[in-house]
């Protein structure tokens, strides 16, 4: 084993002992930091509520190429659904076993190790290269890279580009990239009605009836919006909420709980609108409308960095990845939306939240070199370094 697949794989194995469930980051970046500034980085730390980040960048003009990743896990479920511990890092068949292994605890290491190796390299390098992580990606994403950016712009140090660690690939380490990614969406309806003996009551009173055929139109929405790069938006109900549990009382009031991922040809607001003109047209009876974003489209990354990721993967795996803008939302939505080019280049993401998540030893083994080629790749000027 090299020099550097034992560096990353001792270090991931180190985050994934430290319980760090959103919002707890668990001293992850006090490991990460003692590190970082052995290598010369300048590092600065920000605590905003429960929620640690970190900030640390290397070099003075050019070009500014960030890394960009979190610390923080989701909860690891019941623990003897478990084959060995979440938080005890466990190597079997040709994986490593832990909550965090492949989100993105791994990924967090290849930075370092990836920065580590590149610093040493290359100390007087072009450009800048800078990392930001967070312990709140996984939960309310309010006091992380949310805050982080405005202080960021505040202080000039804006990136150009920006590489994030998110598990983006499907079958083998970089046959998928993101370049992009769909804004969430999330709506609350609540229509009044008026709650009743179920042998008197009027059937105009039910909100669960005078709805039915709303919910019928919210679930048979096209909004063919799609295009080259983005799927069409896409509605879906979450949960139907009305009624005390009795089987002899009608409810008084009834809850849609909807989510929409759309993409940049519909924004928000015009959702808003075409949804809100929806319910008038099928007169629920009363109702309200709660409309929350939590995150805004943004993408196809365009310019240099999608060109060196793909050489990279080209060069060091063979394959030339496949560029979507698919999934959830990841931090790049507070990034993607002021015009700054976000990929997203990662583990497999199969196990991604389970039971049992895991990281391949062999990807393990090639992120850092990956993240290096593109590092080295952008600063430098050319298409790999």
């Amino acid at each position: 084993m090299t020099s550097r697949a034992s560096a990353v794989l001792e270090l991931t194995r180190e985050l994934i002992r430290r319980a760090s469930v959103t919002p707890e980051d668990a001293g992850c970046l006090d490991l990460i930091e003692h590190r970082l500034r052995a290598v010369g980085m300048r590092v600065e730390r920000r605590r905003v509520g429960e929620v640690d980040n970190l900030f640390a960048r290397h070099g003075e003009s050019g070009p500014h190429l960030m890394l960009l990743g979190h610390t923080d896990v989701v909860p690891p479920g019941p623990l003897e659904e478990w084959t060995s511990p979440p938080f005890e890092p466990t190597e079997r068949n040709g994986c490593l076993f832990g909550r965090g292994a492949a989100d993105m605890k791994s990924s967090v290491a290849a930075f370092v190790v990836a920065l580590e190796h590149y610093l040493h390299e290359q100390p007087d390098h072009s450009g800048i290269v800078s990392l930001l992580l967070t312990s709140d990606e996984e939960g309310p994403a309010e006091h992380g890279v949310r805050v982080m950016v405005p202080w960021l712009q505040d202080q000039g140090l804006l990136p150009d580009a920006c590489l994030i660690g998110e598990p983006s690939s499907l079958e083998t380490l970089g046959d998928n990239v993101r370049i992009g990614r769909r804004g969430s969406i999330q709506a609350i309806l609540s229509v009044r009605g008026r709650q009743g003996h179920t042998a008197y009551a009027d059937p105009a009173d039910n909100p669960a009836h005078r709805a039915g055929p709303l919910l019928a139109a919210l679930g048979q929405l096209d909004f063919e919006d799609g295009d080259a790069h983005f799927p069409p938006t896409r509605l879906q109900i979450s949960n139907v909420q009305a009624g005390t549990g009795a089987e002899n009382v009608t409810p008084g009031e009834l809850k849609v709980l909807f989510n929409l991922r759309n993409n940049p040809n519909s924004p928000a607001d015009v959702l808003e609108a075409r949804l809100r003109a929806l319910i008038e047209a099928n007169d629920p009876g009363p109702w309200t409308l709660d409309w929350r974003v939590s995150g805004v489209p943004f993408g196809p990354a365009t310019g240099r960095l999608p060109a060196v990721v793909d050489a990279v993967c080209r060069s060091q795996l063979g394959r030339a990845p496949v560029q979507d803008t698919g999934g959830g939302t990841s931090d790049g939505r507070f990034l993607g939306p002021l015009g700054i080019p976000c990929v997203e280049l990662g583990p497999v993401n199969r196990t991604i939240h389970r039971i049992d998540e895991c990281i391949g030893l062999d990807e393990l083994e090639r992120l850092p070199g990956l993240y290096h080629g593109i590092i080295a790749g952008y600063l430098s000027g050319s298409e790999e370094g």
